[in-house]
């Protein structure tokens, strides 16, 4: 009926499994030091090289890249500055 609210939208972003050399890389979080910014990615041993994967808002975004990169809770991530 037109009198019905819209059914409430959950875009749900199609998480992407991302595959990568555990020998060479390994996650990591990005931390802004002025904005408190927080970007997910893999960072390169012995280089320090970094690849943004995504945007950090929360602890759901946490969990997606998590998933994404096939990490269990566990698992520490490291944080930089």
């Amino acid at each position: 009926a037109p009198d019905e609210p819209a059914a409430k939208k959950t875009e749900k972003k199609k998480e992407e499994k991302v595959s990568y050399d555990r020998s060479t890389q390994y996650p990591a979080i990005r931390c802004s030091i002025c904005t408190g910014e927080q970007v997910a990615g893999l960072r390169e041993r012995g280089i320090g090289g970094f690849t943004d994967l995504m945007l950090i808002r929360g602890e759901e975004d946490l969990d997606a890249f998590r998933r994404m990169i096939g990490l269990s809770p566990e698992e520490p991530i490291e944080k930089f500055f």
